[in-house]
């Protein structure tokens, strides 16, 4: 009897905090990716728009100063979830029926394989029905199939043969459900923070804001009160973004309530860059017929928007945070989407499939020491639907279907005001070469 008086308080602790006694050793992983969130739409990054909680993870972060990612949302995650370049399997732009090869080793199914408990909340738009998350690699799925929904009827745009109106689910199954989809997201990923279980947890919680259609509530839409000068549709934006930084700010709350905060690392990532405008008198069945969507994003000072090519399309705010294990600061090491997959499974020590080929590339020794040496010069490639471009170094090569290409020296002209391609032919052959290489592993 004494013995177990003596255990007592150890056994109180485990049924208390299980998921810092038991995942000491390999830490969970939060994976936050917003929709359509631009360069200027966070508060650290100089933005109007209040995002206290994001900010605080920038500060006690690392900020990537050249995160990379593709210019539309479905390559964007065929990158997160593969490691490989989305035209490794055709996708050049959002996409339907099975977009990811089934068999696929995926960073969800990786991490499962190696312990951890898997979940998705959010955006799928990885596949329509059969080709749902549980089929790559999550233990649990919640949130919506498609690619844009409204944030409280949680319908699809429309109907089309590989979508149906209702998208919104529970383990792939649909389901139906009233709220507003930022609160309930943020509900069920603080769900899953609580859930007591003996392995460290993957969460993959991707949000529908800032994305059209916006929809929000007075209590979110009066933090702009004082800026009259605002366009409403960008004060709906920034309500929406707003919405989103609280429910964040939750999150951490319950990870420091837990005892879990200093044993997850966090990844804030959009996944393109921001939206200049939408409009639509037929889609979610004329509900916002009379409401356009005249100004959203901002991704000054960066050139162009989402689905272009240009940095405005393709670099986006990033940032990776782990209390007391990586310092704060900033990484002007350019990273892609890519390099997360390898990344964070050498971070919990698991090797790499030798079948696995990814375009991706750990950053992890540079993240711990941004001035670690050599300091690689890292070459990026795009491919979308009538363009594509490379980057090496600091030069990026971009060539349209009709031939026509631009050339930029982006540490001298990040805003890509000055195209360079007849004052440095050479230049232009030398990434040509490297845009057909990367080219022949693509998939027609």
């Amino acid at each position: 009897m004494k013995n177990l008086y003596a255990v007592l308080p150890f056994l109180l602790y485990l049924l208390v905090t299980p998921s810092t006694a038991q995942t000491e050793q390999k830490p969970n992983i939060l994976v936050i990716v917003p929709d359509d969130l631009g360069w200027s739409d966070v508060g650290y990054q100089g933005s109007e728009i209040l995002t206290p909680n994001i900010d605080r993870l920038a500060r006690n972060g690392k900020i990537l100063e050249q995160f990379y990612v593709m210019p539309t949302c479905t390559p964007t995650r065929v990158s997160l979830m593969t490691g490989k370049f989305p035209s490794r399997f055709g996708v050049l732009a959002p996409a339907y029926g099975e977009v990811i090869d089934l068999g696929t080793p995926t960073l969800p199914s990786l991490l499962r394989d190696a312990g951890y408990f898997t979940a998705i909340v959010g955006k799928w738009h990885l596949g329509s029905p059969p080709y749902t998350p549980l089929k790559y690699g999550f233990d649990q799925s919640y949130g919506y199939f498609d690619g844009q929904i409204d944030p409280y009827t949680h319908e699809y745009k429309t109907e089309t043969e590989l979508t149906d109106r209702r998208s919104w689910h529970r383990n792939d199954q649909y389901l139906d459900e009233q709220g507003h989809v930022t609160d309930l997201l943020t509900a069920e990923a603080i769900r899953i923070i609580e859930e007591q279980r003996e392995k460290p947890f993957f969460l993959y919680l991707a949000h529908h804001v800032p994305h059209y259609p916006l929809e929000e509530t007075e209590a979110y839409l009066s933090l702009y009160d004082d800026k009259p000068q605002m366009h409403p549709s960008r004060k709906l934006f920034a309500a929406s973004v707003s919405h989103l930084d609280e429910g964040i700010g939750k999150i951490l709350k319950t990870l420091e309530e837990t005892g879990q905060r200093e044993n997850t690392v966090i990844l804030f990532l959009s996944d393109n860059g921001g939206q200049k405008s939408w409009q639509s008198t037929e889609h979610y069945r004329g509900k916002y017929a009379d409401k356009p969507h005249s100004v959203l994003g901002n991704n000054y000072p960066l050139r162009g928007w989402k689905g272009d090519l240009y940095e405005g399309g393709i670099r986006v705010p990033g940032i990776i945070n782990w209390p007391g294990r990586l310092a704060s600061g900033k990484m002007s090491l350019p990273v892609h989407m890519a390099d997360w997959l390898p990344s964070l499974l050498e971070l919990v020590g698991i090797p790499n499939p030798e079948r696995q080929r990814i375009d991706g590339e750990s950053i992890w020794k540079y993240l711990q020491n941004p001035e670690a040496s050599p300091q690689p010069t890292r070459s990026f490639y795009w491919k979308i639907k009538g363009a594509s471009a490379v980057r090496e170094g600091d030069w990026k090569l971009l060539v349209r279907q009709d031939g026509s290409k631009e050339l930029y020296d982006l540490k001298a002209d990040f805003r890509e005001t000055r195209d360079l391609s007849r004052e440095h032919p050479e230049k232009v052959k030398h990434l040509m070469g490297l845009l057909e290489s990367y080219r022949k592993d693509d998939r027609d």
